[in-house]
């Protein structure tokens, strides 16, 4: 069965970091909707001022943080004393557990694009050791089609397989379409499945979708994307439900307001590395 359209959310316009400007696609609004799926930056821009002020040292818990770059460079680094540089086609997966301190800082490129993905963790594994996987080019399959090429940047697709995930099984592929042509992707049962319009207008599930647009799912175990009048950029995720409360407080997302409470208190204090709450 074909899926159908249950919700589009548009992008818009923000600042973020130390003065990033960025677009805004999933948020607050959206959590229980796009369940395990949190917050979900996009970065397009040919100017570098947008973006050379960057993401200075920050805290995480609670979540893991995927960025995805087509086209730019990042140069990281974090308290487990990871450090260097996500190039255009390369991806970093941050598990933050019970706490991470990272910083991330965009250098000038002709186009920075892509996006940033934060992804929910389960109650019982929150506090689980911090961790960081760089994904490498190589580490992610690409799959030719009529007109389409399929990345694979996490889960498997058609017998080739990206990372797999050890928290939350998601799948997230980098599908890019030729002017007119389309492609139609399996699901799984039960699951959450989400498209993003990175770069260009696209049809999913026989409605027009401008760029820069996360569109929800509903049930069926197939949905089909064309590009619109040009070519066209589109992110499919799929994971598994949570279904457990959130409490999200900026760069932490617990399930109890103390949660929170007590990972602010451990930061002001100096012990929120330790991953006691």
């Amino acid at each position: 069965m074909e899926k159908s359209i249950l919700k589009i959310v548009r992008g818009f316009r923000a600042v973020d970091g130390a003065g990033v400007r960025l677009v805004r696609v999933l948020g607050h609004d959206d959590v229980y909707d796009f369940d395990p799926f949190l917050m979900l930056d996009s970065f397009d821009s040919t100017d570098p001022q947008d973006y050379l002020a960057g993401f200075p040292t920050h805290p995480h818990r609670g979540i893991e943080t995927i960025t995805y770059l087509i086209s730019g460079r990042i140069e990281h680094e974090d308290s487990l004393g990871n450090g260097g540089v996500i190039h255009g086609g390369e991806s970093q997966w941050m598990t933050a557990g019970g706490g991470i301190l990272h910083q991330e800082m965009p250098k000038a490129s002709d186009r920075m694009l892509g996006f940033q993905l934060w992804l929910n963790m389960p109650a019982a594994e929150k506090m689980a050791p911090p961790a960081y996987l760089d994904i490498r080019q190589d580490m992610m399959p690409a799959v030719a089609e009529d007109g389409a090429i399929v990345r694979v940047i996490a889960g498997e697709y058609k017998g080739r397989r990206g990372v797999t995930p050890r928290h939350v099984r998601a799948t997230i592929y980098d599908v890019a379409l030729e002017a007119g042509r389309s492609i139609r992707l399996a699901s799984a049962a039960g699951e959450t499945v989400f498209l993003f319009t990175i770069e260009g207008d696209a049809v999913i599930a026989g409605a027009p979708v401008r760029e820069k647009s996360a569109v929800l799912t509903g049930e069926g175990d197939a949905v089909e994307i064309a590009a619109a009048e040009g070519p066209a950029r589109v992110i499919f995720f799929m994971g598994p439900p949570l279904r457990e409360p959130i409490a999200w407080g900026g760069p932490i997302v617990m399930n109890t307001r103390e949660e929170l409470d007590a990972a602010f208190r451990q930061l002001r204090d100096g012990t929120f590395l330790n991953g006691a709450v």
